[in-house]
C-alpha cells in the first residue's frame, strides 16, 4: 500500500506567535510553508492580515500567500485544492510540508480530505438569505436563526461571516440535520496524510496583551491607509475579503458610523473574540498537540525542541 504523504501543521490562536516560529521549524526540518489562513491570500491587504513580508521568510518558500485579488473568490473548496497541490509540489521537492495559520476549518477540511460537493437543488433560499444579509439589521436576524437552529456552530462562528452563517442554515433546511453534526461526522473520518498536529498556545491574559500589542502596532504601520486604499477602490462589503477583522471596523469609521478611537477598540475585542472561537475549534480536534508556550518559558528552541522529539521521521 502506498503511504501517505507527510504533512506537519503547526498552528494556534492569532497573535500566538505561530510565524516566527513556522520559520524556524522550516529551516530545521527542511521544510516548506503553506499557509492555512483565510486573509493572507489576499493582495493589497497586508497589514490587517499580519502577511508574513519577504524579508520575514528568510528564504523558505511560502504557498497561497498574496496569491489572489480581493474580489476573487476564495473559500474552503478552493483553498483545499491549492494547499493539495502544494503538498505535492513540496513533496516533490524532497521537502517536509508544513501547514501554518490559524483558520482551523480549512485544515480540517485538508487533513481529512472532506468532500464539499454540493447537491444540485433549489438556489432561491440561498439566494433569500443572501438578499437580507446585505443590511447590518438582516445579518443579525440570520445568525439568530442559527443560533435557533444549531447553537453550537454558531459558536464557533462570528456573525459577520455571512458565507459560512448561510452555509450552515442551508445544509440545516435542505437536510434537517444541524451542520455541527455534519462536522462531527467529518472529524471521525481518517485523516489523508501522515500528520503531526502541533497547537500553539498562551495564557489567556498574555495572548489577550499580544493582540491589543498587535492592533496598536498595525495601526502604527499604516492600517487606516490600507483600508482607506481599499475603501477608494470601492470593492463591494459583501465580500468575504471586506469582512475581515481589521477592515470591516475601518470600514465602519470611514463610513462615520463610529470614531477612530471606537473602530479600533472594536478590532480589539473582535480579535479577541476570534481567538477565543480559535481554541474552541482546536480543543475539538482529535490527535491534536498542544504547547503552551509558558511551559517552555518561552523559548522558541525549547519548543522546537519538543516538536522534533514528537515528530518520529527522518529530518533533514
Amino acid at each position: 500500500m502506498e503511504s501517505k504523504q507527510k504533512l506537519l501543521i503547526l498552528t494556534g490562536p492569532t497573535a500566538v506567535g505561530k510565524t516566527d516560529l513556522s520559520i524556524k521549524l522550516a529551516k530545521k526540518i527542511g521544510g516548506e510553508i503553506i499557509s492555512a489562513d483565510s486573509m493572507q491570500v489576499y493582495r493589497k491587504m497586508d497589514i490587517g492580515t499580519a502577511k508574513i513580508s519577504k524579508d520575514e521568510m528568510q528564504g523558505i518558500p511560502h504557498y497561497l500567500i498574496d496569491c489572489m485579488e480581493p474580489d476573487e473568490e476564495f473559500n474552503v473548496t478552493v483553498f483545499q485544492k491549492m494547499a493539495m497541490n502544494a503538498i505535492k509540489v513540496i513533496t516533490a521537492n524532497g521537502h517536509i510540508p508544513i501547514l501554518t495559520g490559524g483558520t482551523a476549518f480549512y485544515i480540517q477540511a485538508l487533513l481529512y480530505g472532506v468532500d464539499f460537493t454540493e447537491e444540485d437543488h433549489d438556489d432561491s433560499f440561498r439566494n433569500c438569505l443572501y438578499e437580507k444579509a446585505k443590511t447590518t439589521q438582516g445579518k443579525k436576524q440570520i445568525y439568530k436563526m442559527l443560533m435557533e437552529t444549531d447553537p453550537e456552530y454558531a459558536q464557533s462562528v462570528h456573525e459577520n461571516n455571512v458565507r459560512r452563517v448561510i452555509r450552515a442554515l442551508e445544509y440545516h433546511h435542505f437536510t434537517g440535520k444541524k451542520f455541527s453534526q455534519y462536522n462531527e461526522n467529518q472529524r471521525k473520518r481518517d485523516a489523508i496524510y501522515d500528520f503531526r498536529y502541533f497547537v500553539l498556545t498562551d495564557e489567556r491574559l498574555h495572548l489577550y496583551e499580544r493582540i491589543d500589542s498587535r492592533v496598536d502596532s498595525m495601526m502604527k504601520q499604516g492600517l487606516l491607509q490600507e483600508v482607506k486604499s481599499l475603501y477608494e477602490m470601492e470593492y463591494d462589503r459583501s465580500l468575504i475579503s471586506m469582512q475581515g477583522v481589521g477592515y470591516k471596523e475601518l470600514f465602519s469609521y470611514l463610513d462615520g458610523k463610529s470614531s477612530l478611537e471606537e473602530a479600533v477598540e472594536e478590532i480589539k475585542k473582535n480579535t479577541r473574540h476570534f481567538a477565543k472561537r480559535q481554541m474552541t475549534w482546536f480543543r475539538r480536534e482529535k490527535e491534536v498537540i498542544f504547547l503552551a508556550k509558558n511551559d517552555f518559558g518561552y523559548d522558541d528552541d525549547k519548543i522546537l525542541d519538543r516538536i522534533l522529539e514528537l515528530t518520529d521521521w527522518s529530518i533533514k
